[in-house]
């Protein structure tokens, strides 16, 4: 019996596999690796706020995905095509404006132990941010809920969880510019996609 490769299963992938890529590129010297960074010198306990980070990615990334999928509801493909293209373009442009972590997001309640903390101020810092946006748009892009939100959600940990355990060796390994560039020229490429393929 021949193995046959179903052409969704692909399409899946490809989604899951650029979800995590554009998420991980977009989180090296984003404000939440700023904020694991910040939380793993405050209280050096490096697993509860490992999976605080996941706890807040799979919440926030669940709930923009949903907001990805209702909105695909609501508009037609070609104007979706339009906006999805616009969009990546800015998220683009918005790659190469550098973040900086607020005092308020990195100061979190000790009352509510490491890893509520961090849940808690993740989950805040990830609101309006541009992995959240991109998680948003890439759901929509795909219509691939479950796989995008899975690849964010990795690609966020493969971004933080090392800042956790190894500090600020992770993000001097690769000048963070030329991250930024690189994932500026991603979300530029797939926002000339959106663009010129018609639905």
């Amino acid at each position: 019996m021949g193995f046959s490769f179903r052409p969704e299963l692909f399409y899946c992938m490809e989604a899951f596999l650029v979800s995590t890529g554009i998420v991980a590129l977009a989180e090296m010297g984003d404000k939440t690796q700023l904020l694991a960074l910040v939380l793993a010198a405050r209280f050096r306990k490096p697993w509860p706020i490992v999976l605080g980070i996941f706890v807040a990615t799979i919440a926030n990334h669940a709930l923009a995905g949903a907001l990805g999928a209702w909105f695909t509801t609501l508009i037609g493909p070609q104007a979706l095509r339009w906006i999805l293209g616009v969009s990546f373009i800015a998220m683009a442009a918005w790659m190469l404006i550098p973040d900086k972590l607020d005092d308020d997001e990195a100061s979190g309640a000790p009352r509510f132990g490491v890893f509520g903390t961090t849940v808690l101020a993740f989950f805040l810092a990830e609101m309006g941010d541009k992995t959240q946006i991109a998680t948003v748009m890439l759901v929509a892009q795909y219509q691939a809920y479950f796989w995008v939100v899975a690849g964010t959600t990795l690609g966020m940990m493969l971004a933080n969880a090392p800042v956790v355990w190894l500090g600020e060796r992770v993000t001097r390994l690769v000048p963070l510019r030329v991250v930024h560039v690189v994932s500026a020229l991603i979300f530029a490429g797939l926002g000339v996609l959106a663009l010129l393929i018609k639905a």
